[in-house]
Protein backbone atom coordinates (compact mmCIF):
# COMPACT_ATOMS: atom_id res chain seq x y z
CA UNK A 1 0.00 0.00 0.00
CA UNK A 2 2.53 2.29 0.89
CA UNK A 3 4.33 1.87 -2.50
CA UNK A 4 1.19 2.53 -4.27
CA UNK A 5 1.33 5.93 -2.27
CA UNK A 6 4.57 6.30 -3.12
CA UNK A 7 4.20 6.14 -6.55
CA UNK A 8 1.31 7.62 -7.49
CA UNK A 9 -0.17 9.77 -4.79
CA UNK A 10 3.53 11.56 -4.07
CA UNK A 11 2.12 14.56 -2.19
CA UNK A 12 5.69 16.54 -2.31
CA UNK A 13 5.80 15.47 -6.30
CA UNK A 14 2.51 16.27 -6.77
CA UNK A 15 3.21 20.06 -5.08
CA UNK A 16 6.33 20.16 -7.25
CA UNK A 17 4.05 19.50 -10.14
CA UNK A 18 1.20 21.45 -9.40
CA UNK A 19 1.71 25.20 -11.49
CA UNK A 20 3.40 23.19 -14.30
CA UNK A 21 0.05 21.10 -14.74
CA UNK A 22 -2.11 23.80 -13.97
CA UNK A 23 -0.94 25.71 -16.89
CA UNK A 24 -1.02 22.48 -19.06
CA UNK A 25 -5.10 22.31 -18.01
CA UNK A 26 -5.94 25.75 -19.25
CA UNK A 27 -4.10 25.05 -22.39
CA UNK A 28 -6.68 22.24 -22.17
CA UNK A 29 -9.39 24.06 -20.70
CA UNK A 30 -8.78 26.81 -24.07
CA UNK A 31 -8.36 23.72 -26.75
CA UNK A 32 -11.61 22.31 -26.16
CA UNK A 33 -13.75 25.38 -26.16
CA UNK A 34 -11.82 26.58 -29.34
CA UNK A 35 -13.15 22.71 -30.34
CA UNK A 36 -16.60 22.90 -29.20
CA UNK A 37 -17.25 26.58 -30.57
CA UNK A 38 -15.83 25.68 -34.48
CA UNK A 39 -16.77 21.87 -34.67
CA UNK A 40 -20.78 22.48 -33.83
CA UNK A 41 -20.85 26.12 -35.75
CA UNK A 42 -19.04 24.82 -38.84
CA UNK A 43 -21.37 21.37 -38.93
CA UNK A 44 -24.55 23.56 -38.53
CA UNK A 45 -23.21 25.26 -41.45
CA UNK A 46 -22.69 22.26 -43.27
CA UNK A 47 -26.23 20.75 -42.74
CA UNK A 48 -27.35 24.20 -43.62
CA UNK A 49 -26.06 24.23 -47.15
CA UNK A 50 -27.10 20.44 -47.92
CA UNK A 51 -30.92 21.70 -47.31
CA UNK A 52 -29.73 23.70 -50.59
CA UNK A 53 -30.12 20.26 -52.53
CA UNK A 54 -27.56 21.09 -54.51
CA UNK A 55 -25.76 17.61 -56.16
CA UNK A 56 -22.06 18.67 -56.32
CA UNK A 57 -22.59 20.54 -52.77
CA UNK A 58 -24.20 17.40 -50.66
CA UNK A 59 -21.48 14.84 -53.05
CA UNK A 60 -18.84 17.38 -51.25
CA UNK A 61 -20.32 17.50 -47.76
CA UNK A 62 -21.01 14.03 -47.10
CA UNK A 63 -17.73 13.14 -48.79
CA UNK A 64 -16.28 15.20 -46.18
CA UNK A 65 -18.23 14.00 -43.66
CA UNK A 66 -17.41 10.14 -44.22
CA UNK A 67 -13.90 10.98 -43.77
CA UNK A 68 -13.25 12.62 -41.09
CA UNK A 69 -15.78 10.33 -38.98
CA UNK A 70 -13.96 7.44 -40.19
CA UNK A 71 -10.43 9.05 -39.79
CA UNK A 72 -8.97 7.99 -36.03
CA UNK A 73 -8.07 11.54 -34.27
CA UNK A 74 -4.73 10.73 -34.17
CA UNK A 75 -4.02 10.19 -37.46
CA UNK A 76 -5.89 13.69 -38.84
CA UNK A 77 -3.48 15.49 -35.84
CA UNK A 78 -0.31 14.12 -37.15
CA UNK A 79 -1.23 14.68 -40.61
CA UNK A 80 -2.14 18.69 -39.98
CA UNK A 81 1.00 19.28 -37.97
CA UNK A 82 3.52 16.86 -39.79
CA UNK A 83 2.21 16.98 -43.55
CA UNK A 84 1.09 20.57 -43.83
CA UNK A 85 5.03 21.74 -43.76
CA UNK A 86 5.17 19.56 -46.99
CA UNK A 87 2.73 22.16 -48.77
CA UNK A 88 4.15 25.02 -47.31
CA UNK A 89 1.65 25.52 -44.20
CA UNK A 90 3.03 25.09 -40.58
CA UNK A 91 0.70 24.77 -37.63
CA UNK A 92 1.63 25.63 -34.05
CA UNK A 93 0.76 22.15 -31.66
CA UNK A 94 -2.24 24.20 -30.27
CA UNK A 95 -3.94 25.23 -33.27
CA UNK A 96 -3.12 21.63 -35.51
CA UNK A 97 -4.75 20.14 -32.30
CA UNK A 98 -7.65 22.52 -32.42
CA UNK A 99 -8.23 22.22 -36.04
CA UNK A 100 -8.24 18.70 -36.44
CA UNK A 101 -10.58 17.81 -33.61
CA UNK A 102 -12.61 20.92 -34.63
CA UNK A 103 -12.43 19.05 -37.92
CA UNK A 104 -13.99 15.65 -36.77
CA UNK A 105 -16.39 16.83 -34.46
CA UNK A 106 -18.12 19.33 -37.43
CA UNK A 107 -18.23 15.74 -39.52
CA UNK A 108 -20.09 14.46 -36.32
CA UNK A 109 -22.25 17.27 -36.23
CA UNK A 110 -22.80 18.21 -39.22
CA UNK A 111 -24.63 14.40 -39.58
CA UNK A 112 -26.72 15.16 -36.63
CA UNK A 113 -27.53 18.41 -37.45
CA UNK A 114 -28.88 17.07 -41.32
CA UNK A 115 -30.82 13.87 -39.70
CA UNK A 116 -32.23 16.48 -37.32
CA UNK A 117 -33.30 18.88 -39.65
CA UNK A 118 -35.05 16.22 -42.18
CA UNK A 119 -36.47 14.50 -38.71
CA UNK A 120 -38.47 17.72 -38.71
CA UNK A 121 -42.02 16.78 -40.88
CA UNK A 122 -42.57 18.00 -44.15
CA UNK A 123 -45.56 19.45 -43.09
CA UNK A 124 -43.87 22.54 -41.33
CA UNK A 125 -42.47 23.15 -44.37
CA UNK A 126 -45.43 22.85 -46.25
CA UNK A 127 -47.11 25.47 -43.83
CA UNK A 128 -44.38 27.74 -43.80
CA UNK A 129 -45.30 27.98 -47.62
CA UNK A 130 -49.12 28.13 -47.58
CA UNK A 131 -48.44 31.58 -45.17
CA UNK A 132 -46.03 32.99 -47.81
CA UNK A 133 -42.78 32.15 -46.20
CA UNK A 134 -39.51 32.07 -48.04
CA UNK A 135 -37.52 28.94 -47.78
CA UNK A 136 -34.89 30.33 -46.41
CA UNK A 137 -36.69 32.32 -43.90
CA UNK A 138 -38.37 28.96 -42.84
CA UNK A 139 -35.40 27.27 -42.12
CA UNK A 140 -34.42 29.87 -40.21
CA UNK A 141 -37.01 30.71 -38.17
CA UNK A 142 -39.12 27.52 -38.29
CA UNK A 143 -37.06 24.34 -38.81
CA UNK A 144 -33.54 25.39 -37.02
CA UNK A 145 -34.74 26.25 -33.67
CA UNK A 146 -37.02 22.53 -33.73
CA UNK A 147 -34.14 21.07 -35.50
CA UNK A 148 -31.01 22.14 -33.07
CA UNK A 149 -33.32 21.19 -30.06
CA UNK A 150 -33.76 17.92 -31.54
CA UNK A 151 -29.63 17.43 -31.98
CA UNK A 152 -28.95 18.94 -29.10
CA UNK A 153 -28.61 15.72 -26.63
CA UNK A 154 -26.66 13.95 -29.31
CA UNK A 155 -23.73 17.02 -30.38
CA UNK A 156 -23.68 17.62 -26.85
CA UNK A 157 -22.29 13.77 -26.00
CA UNK A 158 -20.36 13.96 -28.80
CA UNK A 159 -18.60 17.14 -28.23
CA UNK A 160 -17.38 15.60 -24.82
CA UNK A 161 -16.02 12.42 -26.86
CA UNK A 162 -13.98 14.44 -28.65
CA UNK A 163 -13.11 17.20 -26.61
CA UNK A 164 -11.18 14.22 -24.53
CA UNK A 165 -8.52 14.12 -27.38
CA UNK A 166 -7.15 17.04 -26.77
CA UNK A 167 -4.95 14.93 -24.50
CA UNK A 168 -3.37 13.49 -28.49
CA UNK A 169 -1.70 16.46 -28.75
CA UNK A 170 1.18 15.24 -26.30
CA UNK A 171 1.78 13.38 -29.85
CA UNK A 172 2.63 17.15 -31.24
CA UNK A 173 4.02 18.06 -28.37
CA UNK A 174 1.24 19.93 -26.87
CA UNK A 175 1.85 21.53 -23.31
CA UNK A 176 -1.63 20.65 -22.42
CA UNK A 177 -2.59 18.37 -18.94
CA UNK A 178 -0.95 15.09 -20.27
CA UNK A 179 1.94 16.44 -21.76
CA UNK A 180 2.95 18.64 -18.86
CA UNK A 181 2.65 15.90 -16.35
CA UNK A 182 4.09 13.48 -18.51
CA UNK A 183 7.22 16.27 -18.59
CA UNK A 184 7.38 15.99 -14.42
CA UNK A 185 6.99 12.71 -14.51
CA UNK A 186 9.86 11.49 -16.84
CA UNK A 187 12.45 14.37 -14.69
CA UNK A 188 10.90 12.98 -10.78
CA UNK A 189 10.89 9.03 -12.19
CA UNK A 190 7.18 9.09 -10.63
CA UNK A 191 3.83 8.51 -12.09
CA UNK A 192 2.36 10.87 -9.35
CA UNK A 193 2.51 14.22 -12.02
CA UNK A 194 -0.28 11.70 -13.78
CA UNK A 195 -2.90 11.22 -10.70
CA UNK A 196 -2.49 15.32 -10.42
CA UNK A 197 -4.00 15.16 -14.44
CA UNK A 198 -6.33 12.62 -13.76
CA UNK A 199 -7.55 15.04 -11.15
CA UNK A 200 -7.73 18.31 -13.33
CA UNK A 201 -9.54 15.92 -16.22
CA UNK A 202 -12.14 14.90 -13.87
CA UNK A 203 -12.10 18.43 -12.67
CA UNK A 204 -13.43 19.69 -16.18
CA UNK A 205 -15.35 17.09 -17.80
CA UNK A 206 -17.46 16.18 -15.14
CA UNK A 207 -19.32 19.17 -15.25
CA UNK A 208 -19.63 18.67 -18.81
CA UNK A 209 -21.04 15.13 -17.98
CA UNK A 210 -23.46 16.57 -15.81
CA UNK A 211 -24.59 19.66 -18.19
CA UNK A 212 -25.02 16.68 -21.41
CA UNK A 213 -27.13 15.14 -18.98
CA UNK A 214 -29.46 17.71 -18.37
CA UNK A 215 -29.37 18.88 -21.80
CA UNK A 216 -30.78 15.07 -22.83
CA UNK A 217 -33.29 15.09 -19.64
CA UNK A 218 -34.61 18.72 -20.77
CA UNK A 219 -34.64 18.34 -24.38
CA UNK A 220 -35.94 14.32 -24.69
CA UNK A 221 -39.60 15.46 -24.67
Amino acid sequence: MQQILDNYLNLEIMREAFPEVLRGFWVTVQASIAVIIIGLASGLALAICRCMRNAIIDCVITSYVEIFRTLPQLVVLIFLYFGLPYMGLTLSPFFATVFGLSAVLSAFSAEIFWASIVAVPRGQWEAASALGFKAWRTLTYIILPQAVRLALPLVTNRSIAITKGTALGVALSLQETLGSAQSIMSIKANPSPLTLAAFFYLLFFIPLVAFSRYVERRFSH
